[in-house]
């Protein structure tokens, strides 16, 4: 019977281990690599690890800006292969980026092919396509042979590559970055060279330098696509005190005239990052669905230079309102992002401020120089101690060429007989015969005195810190004249602008101002009837209602106007008339038009008027005063004013009379200075309105206490002059007042005698 094979014993290598405990682990592990190895650049040099990869690729394929150009598929092979151990489509594409003008301010890559455009094509495959490197990124690893910066095992251990680039240039502000790690994102615009070397120069003398004096020298990003930087400076400052930050960047645009008073608007340049096709499509939809009414045409005539023509509508239409417009609705006017989050020298994600970076690179800078100077010093020792043998053999030649002669081991003997080193015989024995004439002795003693000078310059600036700073200067002031603003590549592309003081665009101008009726049904249901309707319940035909609907709101309006709503959930939405469904039917339902929840209703609803207030309460008696301009929503979802808890409504919104510019359709009067509020219980309480706190968002104070029920209804009025409450289909004014009157936060007592029995006495 054949025997069992035996198994061998093994030691356990399993480790029980909470799911909760390895998900961390792992996910802990997997983030670091993909903020420090992938997504954030470093502060040094600007570069993220493929692009560090990419150039450096490329200067050990030889690819110099005089050189000839390879196929971008040996690159992306080469850095796949020994670097970067990642996809060849991300390596190409990043490769891809550095290339485009349009997309950093100073290309690394000079590409021959079709590398793509700024309507968003795509570059055509590796195969196709050539590359060689800029001077530009020629600057940034200028001194990796002098052992300006560590070198590490590349990720098989075969090469080496270095940990980061010696950065002739200040590369990181000045082609931006962008990135989104895990938690943490990056946003880094692109500014000026000649810019950012003038602010270096100034923190050399004035370390601790203002960020506003270094804006005066950066006055703001310098986008590739040019533009035009709308923002006022003190926006600016904050955003680079803060190192986060938004700024408005407009497309760059001319009117243009034409024959018999006619005109066009050309565009000549747009906002970076924004592809041209999907802007023009953008502009031509809104068109197509009658948002642009000042607009007749687009059309693209763009050749090598980018051209956008708008054409008019009418002649009278104003170029600004125009344009203010587009600017309003379209991608001619973005806001970009500034996150300088960046990995610092020891690899750590930093949020730096504008100081902070440039310092940054000058400390890297003096790091580079010192390390670059100790490499040169050690060559010259080294030289030098050859040159002194040398000069030993030619004082003592023919000695020297008899121990060479009859000796098996010259070289102890050399060493022994003239006192010289291993390398200094060593040198001397590998001379070379035609090197033995007299002008190499003198060549060789010129060399000495160049180099021993050299050494002394040298040990100088090692032992001395300013003067250090002073080489920084020099190579700062080298690298500002190679690629300043004097040069065709350095010159400023983005213009620079203060913030527009107000939206010029008058779109009312377009619509036809007419008195309309804005009708809102018990179900949600709106629409605007021509004309100032006195009685839309009993109106006739234009005011019916669907099955189960009914009257709950009727206001009388201009076409021009917009519309305050607010809602049981709290918030205020906007609606402007004209977009309001006109005619007989039945309109159409809010809920279309605004982000309204299914579960909440609309509360009131008033012609908005910028300095009106309301006073708004919550289902449990809390409430506050609100100012319109605090609420007004530029977006369907509206703007939440009342925060409530859960089972909470908002109950009543009601205006303070007399708060309005215009009160035409507000009590008119002494002003107001009492608040009414009745609850379900049907107990009233009186209070003055200055108890009632004034913001724009948060729960409010409690205005009357209940133990069953809530809110029922609220009023603001004059005391002086009573409360009003309507019973039926009649108004009754009750100045006697004074057995409700009370302190805030109190229950109150049952309402006068005759006082209404609706569920909103005050609202009708």
């Amino acid at each position: 019977m054949a025997k069992k094979p035996v198994v061998p014993q093994r030691a356990e290598t399993i480790r029980e281990t909470p799911l909760a405990e390895a998900l961390g682990e792992r996910y802990l592990a997997y983030a670091l690599s993909t903020i420090v190895s992938r997504s954030l650049p470093d502060v040094r040099d600007g570069l993220k690890p493929v692009h560090r990869r990419l150039l450096y690729a490329m200067r050990q394929l030889k690819l110099d800006p005089a050189g000839g150009f390879k196929k971008c598929a040996r690159v992306v092979g080469d850095v796949m292969g020994k670097y970067h151990p990642h996809g060849d489509a991300s390596i190409y594409d990043a490769m891809v980026r550095l290339a485009q003008e349009f997309a950093v301010r100073y290309p690394l890559v000079e590409g021959q092919g079709n590398f793509g455009n700024i309507d968003g094509d795509n570059a055509a495959a590796m195969r196709y396509t050539e590359a060689k490197l800029t001077h530009f990124a020629q600057a940034i690893m200028d001194g990796l042979d002098d052992d300006a910066v560590d070198l590490r095992p590349t990720y098989d251990g075969e090469e080496s590559e270095p940990v980061v680039m010696p950065a002739g240039v200040p590369n990181l502000l000045a082609n931006g970055s962008s990135g989104i790690a895990v938690g943490m994102a990056t946003n880094i615009p692109p500014h000026n060279v000649g810019e950012l070397c003038d602010a270096l120069l100034h923190l050399i003398k004035t370390p601790k330098a203002q960020i506003a004096t270094l804006v005066d020298m950066i006055p703001g990003p310098d986008f590739p696509t040019g533009g035009v930087l709308v923002e006022n400076r003190n926006t600016i400052v904050e955003a680079y005190r803060t190192g986060r930050g938004s700024l408005r960047l407009r497309a760059k645009w001319d009117e243009e005239k034409l024959e018999r008073g006619q005109y066009q608007i050309a565009i000549t340049e747009i906002p970076y990052q924004v592809q041209k096709a999907k802007l023009i499509e953008r502009i031509a939809a809104l068109m197509d669905e009658k948002k642009l009414p000042f607009l007749a045409d687009i059309r693209d005539e763009s050749t090598d230079d980018l051209r956008i023509v708008l054409e008019p509508k009418s002649r009278t239409v104003d170029a600004e309102q125009l344009m203010e417009q587009l600017f309003r609705q379209t991608d001619l006017e973005i806001r970009f992002s500034i996150n300088m989050n960046v990995l610092d020298a020891d690899g750590i994600p930093k949020v730096l401020d504008l100081r902070a970076v440039l310092q940054a690179y000058l400390d890297h800078r003096q790091v580079v120089l010192v390390r670059r100077s100790k490499h040169r010093m050690a060559q010259i020792v080294h030289r030098l101690e050859m040159l002194d043998g040398y000069l030993i053999a030619y004082l003592n030649l023919d000695a020297v060429i008899k121990i060479i002669r009859t000796e098996d081991e010259p070289k102890p003997k050399l060493m022994k007989r003239f006192n010289l080193s291993d390398v200094q015989a060593e040198g001397i024995l590998n001379m070379r015969l035609r090197s033995l004439r007299k002008l190499e002795e003198f060549e060789i003693k010129t060399e000495h005195k160049n180099l021993s000078d050299e050494k002394k310059e040298l040990s100088a600036l090692l032992k001395d810190e300013d003067k250090r700073w002073k080489a920084i200067a020099e190579q700062l002031k080298l690298a500002k004249e190679k690629f300043g603003q004097k040069t065709a590549l350095g010159k400023r592309r983005t213009a620079l602008s203060d913030a527009p003081t107000a939206v010029i665009v008058a779109i009312e101008s377009m619509i036809e101002k007419e008195p309309v009726t804005v009708v809102l049904s018990a179900k949600g249901w709106i629409r605007a009837l021509k004309g100032h309707k006195d009685d839309v319940v009993t109106g006739g035909g234009e005011t019916k209602f669907k099955e189960g609907d009914a009257f709950q709101v009727a206001v009388k309006a201009q076409s021009t106007d917009k519309m305050l709503l607010f809602g049981s959930d709290g918030r205020f939405y906007t609606i402007g008339v004209d977009r309001l469904p006109q005619g007989r039917g039945f309109g159409e339902p809010i809920r279309l038009l605004v982000d309204l929840p299914n579960d909440a209703d609309i509360v009131g609803m008033w012609v908005y008027a910028r300095e009106q207030k309301f006073l708004v309460v919550s289902s449990v008696g809390r409430g506050f005063v609100v100012a319109a301009e605090q609420v007004f929503a530029q977006t369907k979802n509206g703007k939440q004013s009342m925060n409530l808890a859960e089972g909470e409504k908002g109950r009543v919104c009601t205006p303070i009379p007399g708060t309005s510019g215009t009160g035409a359709d507000l009590l008119t009067g002494k002003p107001a200075d009492s608040v009414a509020v009745i609850g379900d219980n049907r107990k009233l309480l009186i209070f003055p309105l200055k108890e009632v706190p004034e913001m724009a968002r948060g729960r409010g104070v409690i205005l009357q206490r209940y133990k069953d029920g809530g809110t029922a209804d609220a009023k603001v009025f004059n005391l002086k002059e009573g409360l009003v409450w309507k019973s039926g289909d009649r108004e009754r004014t009750e100045t006697d007042l004074k057995d409700w009157i009370g302190e805030r936060a109190q229950a109150g007592r049952l309402p006068p005698k005759g006082f209404s029995r609706e569920d909103r006495p005050f609202s009708g």
